[in-house]
C-alpha cells in the first residue's frame, strides 16, 4: 500500500480486530474518521463525492467504517438485547460495543480534544457550526453510530463518550448523523475546498447566516440582480452583504442574533 493510498480511504475488513487497524498501528497525518457501525457499506456514501470525494481519493483525510456485527455473541454473533426493567425494543450491549470501541481507540491520542470520541444521539449537545471548526482541528475522530433504543449507558460512561445530536429530532440509526457532521468538518480542512475565502463568507462564520446570492442572466422572470452588486464598488457590496446578513438573521433565526456581537 503506497503512503497516498494509506492516507485516503480505508478498507473495510469484517474481523474482530479490524485488520486496517492492525496495519496502521498509529493515525496516518492526514485527518482520520473511524466510524463504528452496524452498516459498514453505507460508507463513504455522499462523502465519496464532490469535493469531500476527491479529497478523500487524494488522501486530505481518511476514512474507515468498522463493521460492529463481527464484535457480537454467539453464532449468529448478537450485538444487542432486551431492555432492562422492559420496555419495547432492544439496546446495544456493552460488551459487544465496548470491544469495538476499545480496537477502535487503539494508537490514537489520549487528549480527547486532539481525537474526540462521540456517539450520536438526539439527547447529546446540539452538532454545530463551533464543532466543526473545533474536529478540524485535531487529527481524528471516533464516531459510534446507535441503532435501535439506544445503547447500554455503562459503555457510554466507561469510555466517557460524548453524545452530540445532529437535531431535535429522531433517526433510525447514527450513520446519516454522522455523514453530515463529517461533511462538515472536512470541508474546512486545509485544502479541501481550495477557496479559504469561502469558508469565511458562508453561514454562521460570523455568527451569522450568509447572504442572498445571484448570478446571470442579469434578469430573471422579471427579477434583476441587486444594482449594487453590478456597481463595481466593493466596499458598497460588502455593506450591502452584511445588512443582508444581518436582516436574515435577525428574521430567522433571533438566537443566533441575540448571540452576535453587532457594529455600532
Amino acid at each position: 500500500m503506497t503512503e497516498r493510498r494509506a492516507r485516503g480511504r480505508l478498507a473495510i475488513t469484517p474481523s474482530l480486530v479490524p485488520r486496517s487497524l492492525e496495519q496502521r498501528g498509529t493515525p496516518a497525518m492526514a485527518w482520520q474518521a473511524r466510524v463504528i457501525t452496524l452498516f459498514p457499506e453505507a460508507f463513504p456514501g455522499v462523502l465519496g463525492l464532490s469535493l469531500t470525494g476527491k479529497a478523500l481519493k487524494d488522501g486530505l483525510w481518511g476514512l474507515e467504517a468498522i463493521d460492529l456485527r463481527p464484535f457480537g455473541i454467539g453464532k449468529h454473533r448478537n450485538v444487542d438485547d432486551t431492555p432492562a426493567g422492559g420496555g419495547a425494543g432492544m439496546v446495544l450491549r456493552a460488551d459487544v460495543l465496548g470491544r469495538a470501541v476499545h480496537m477502535a481507540m487503539r494508537g490514537v491520542p489520549e487528549d480527547r480534544t486532539v481525537w474526540p470520541l462521540v456517539c450520536l444521539s438526539p439527547r447529546g449537545r446540539p452538532f454545530t457550526q463551533a464543532t466543526a471548526r473545533a474536529w478540524s482541528r485535531g487529527r481524528g475522530i471516533t464516531m459510534v453510530c446507535g441503532r435501535f433504543e439506544g445503547i447500554d449507558q455503562r459503555v457510554l460512561d466507561h469510555y466517557a463518550i460524548e453524545e452530540v445530536s445532529l437535531g431535535d429530532f429522531v433517526l433510525t440509526g447514527g450513520e446519516l448523523a454522522a455523514q453530515t457532521m463529517i461533511d462538515a468538518t472536512v470541508r474546512l480542512l486545509p485544502d479541501v475546498l481550495g477557496n479559504a475565502a469561502s469558508i469565511e463568507e458562508e453561514s454562521f462564520s460570523g455568527g451569522l447566516l450568509e447572504h442572498p446570492h445571484y448570478t446571470r442572466p442579469a434578469e430573471w422572470e422579471g427579477r434583476e440582480i441587486p444594482s449594487v452588486l453590478l456597481s463595481g464598488n466593493h466596499a458598497e457590496v460588502a455593506r450591502w452583504r452584511r445588512s443582508q446578513a444581518e436582516a436574515l438573521t435577525r428574521a430567522r433565526r433571533p438566537d443566533l442574533w441575540a448571540d452576535t456581537e453587532h457594529e455600532v
